[in-house]
């Protein structure tokens, strides 16, 4: 899968290595910055994202469209589509850009809104990917859980290193008795929850 990263998506993703590198170096905001995953968690979900069952996939945080080329690696192996949702209009601007540059469009649908406008509407999810705002990953959860296809998978970036504010929503997830969850030490840390 990863030998299909063609040369568009590979020089995009190296473009927005560079631009999140020195985001975090010269002192851009906390909101400005794309605060996007490393290159190990893309490989990590993309290969975790090939091997769900069928149906839906999911992306709330789409930033600007880093980890969501990711993702697209396993729709394309798979012919489905990814949906993103993207709420800051700077950050929707500049995915669309992404898929364009990196050709990705006919796998791609990006939705810039609140993804919990849309959540309860979309059963059959097969893999959904969290990178958004912490203080909306419990209510994400609570959405996406009871509409995971069995089998389904549940990623939730930052699971270390934002542990203390997300600390109930790990904790209920691993005692849910929906799911199958563990934290795996990849990156920032990802929580990774299988439907039953």
């Amino acid at each position: 899968m990863f030998e299909k990263v063609s040369d568009a998506m590979k020089n995009r993703m190296e473009y927005l290595e560079k631009i999140d590198e020195q985001d975090r170096k010269d002192g851009t905001s906390r909101m400005e910055r794309l605060r996007q995953i490393p290159p190990e968690t893309g490989k990590f979900i993309a290969m975790m994202a090939a091997n769900c069952p069928k149906g839906r996939f999911v992306e709330v945080g789409t930033s600007a469209g880093y980890s969501s080329m990711w993702i697209v690696l396993a729709c394309m192996e798979r012919n489905v589509r990814l949906t993103t949702f993207e709420i800051l209009q700077d950050k929707a601007k500049m995915a669309k850009e992404t898929f364009c540059e990196a050709q990705i469009e006919d796998f791609v649908e990006l939705v810039q809104a609140d993804a919990l406008e849309y959540l309860e509407q979309m059963n059959n999810i097969a893999f959904a990917f969290l990178d958004a705002e912490k203080e909306v990953y419990a209510q994400c959860y609570e959405q996406i859980i009871p509409r995971l296809v069995p089998g389904g998978i549940l990623i939730a970036d930052n699971a270390i290193n934002h542990y203390e504010t997300l600390e109930p929503m790990i904790k209920r997830a691993l005692n849910d008795s929906r799911v199958d969850a563990l934290v795996v030490p990849i990156g920032k840390g990802e929580l990774v929850c299988r439907k039953n």
